[in-house]
């Protein structure tokens, strides 16, 4: 930035100002492409998870184990690809990132799509695979926002950007029986075909977006990609994750939010078909995908005022309570409606305030790689949840899988309240203290 001039001379404080507002506005413009994005991405991502378990169970048959197959793959393309894409922004920026994640994922629509055709488990799982990148590039994203956001306002710049998935997100399913319709009528394809040729149309839009509106970008603008050392792979990126207390919280939280949400999250659309339910599973995903994204505003001024430590506290709450609501469902499927807004909701505080706590856990030179280590082993535990879901599901019921993600976050609970002294003072805040 250019030095201002004054009849006294250089003034630096004008200067420092004048760069602090220059910053700002970019920053502000940053934030409106990666809204767009998330938005554009969420519809894609939205309307064909709600019908990857039933491809599955399609080729495989209704009763098989392996129903949770569909979005444990897209999970750990998602997982494979966090860490690809953030090695990627640390040498070019986050624009070729972003924009390099959505068209992958774009590809792996249409052959995802071929393998529905063709009831190829072979090529409906590789295009799975490729699919999880535009998951990847939603997530990483978030961090994004962070990159020229002042420390005390991270959360709410994380929020807003996973806020706006809320808008393609509820409305994705809901895209799911017109595009069904569409590619059966017109196009003369199977049932389930549609629904992913739309959703790469979606992801084309979304790499366009990024493409020609994320300039400039805020990894260059804020020093980082010049400054990154050589990275030293995964395990090393995994040890500056974990030297510090607030590192491993951050990780542990991200974690289990995410394994505990996939794992009730993928079995529930195959548990209502089982009982007769399949034409309300739209909404129940809707629902669950609206506690995902809709709060995002508030959890990151929650997470901003009381602290990260909190914010996840909170997240293991209702967690917990997710998972005991699914566990007494029954054969119904009124109570998952509450169930699984909680359960998104509860993952909105795991995510917000773990992702917050991690990018602060971390120098600048280093939190690239930092947060590409985390999404990958977030992304991987949920994919590992999802593929074995279907298994826990199958052997010993719905309702004590439910049960086991209960226990999992409850550990989360539990260890913030035994060993997070930071926690005691700000547990006021439940109740509206400051």
């Amino acid at each position: 930035m250019m030095l201002q001039v004054t009849e006294l001379g250089w003034c630096p404080s004008v200067a420092k100002v004048t760069a602090e507002g220059e910053r700002a506005r970019i920053q502000q413009r940053v934030l409106r492409v990666l809204v767009g994005g998330q938005i554009i991405g969420a519809a894609a991502l939205g309307a064909s998870v709600t019908v990857g378990a039933f491809v599955i169970q399609e080729i495989l048959g209704a009763q098989t184990a392996l129903g949770g197959l569909a979005s444990a793959t897209v999970t750990m393309g998602t997982a494979f690809m966090s860490q690809l894409l953030s090695r990627m922004m640390m040498k070019r920026g986050r624009r070729v990132g972003l924009q390099s994640g959505y068209l992958l994922a774009a590809v792996g629509g249409v052959i995802a799509a071929v393998g529905v055709e063709r009831l190829s488990l072979v090529w409906f799982i590789g295009g799975l695979f490729l699919f999880g990148s535009g998951q990847a590039s939603n997530l990483l994203a978030r961090y994004a926002a962070t990159d020229l956001a002042l420390p005390d306002e991270r959360s709410r710049a994380m929020s807003r950007v996973v806020f706006a998935s809320t808008f393609g997100a509820v409305f994705g399913p809901l895209l799911v029986a017109p595009a069904q319709w569409a590619g059966e009528r017109w196009l003369h394809l199977a049932t389930y075909t549609g629904p992913w040729l739309a959703a790469s149309m979606f992801l084309l839009l979304a790499a366009l977006n990024t493409a020609v509106r994320l300039r400039p970008d805020p990894l260059h603008v804020a020093g980082a990609v010049a400054s990154v050392p050589q990275t030293r792979g995964v395990w090393g990126a995994l040890q500056l994750t974990i030297r510090s207390a607030d590192g491993r919280l951050a990780l542990m939280a991200m974690v289990i939010s995410q394994a505990t949400m996939v794992a009730v999250m993928t079995m529930t659309p195959v548990h209502l078909k089982l009982h007769g339910h399949e034409a309300v599973s739209p909404y129940v995903v809707s629902l669950h995908i609206a506690g995902m994204f809709a709060f995002s505003p508030l959890v990151g001024r929650y997470a901003d005022r009381f602290g990260r430590v909190n914010a996840i506290f909170v997240g293991g709450v209702l967690l917990v309570t997710a998972g005991a609501l699914s566990a007494v469902s029954g054969d119904g499927h009124l109570v998952l409606f509450p169930s699984l807004w909680l359960l998104g909701i509860g993952w909105n505080f795991g995510l917000i305030g773990g992702s917050s706590l991690l990018v602060e856990s971390a120098v600048e030179s280093d939190r690239v790689r930092v947060q590409g280590v985390a999404d990958l082993l977030m992304s991987f535990c949920g994919g590992l949840a999802g593929f074995a879901s279907g298994f826990v599901r199958r052997a010993i019921g719905f309702h004590l899988l439910s049960f086991s993600a209960l226990v999992l976050a409850a550990v989360l609970v539990v260890y913030l309240v035994v060993g997070t002294p930071r926690l005691r003072p700000t547990v006021g805040s439940l109740i509206g203290r400051r």
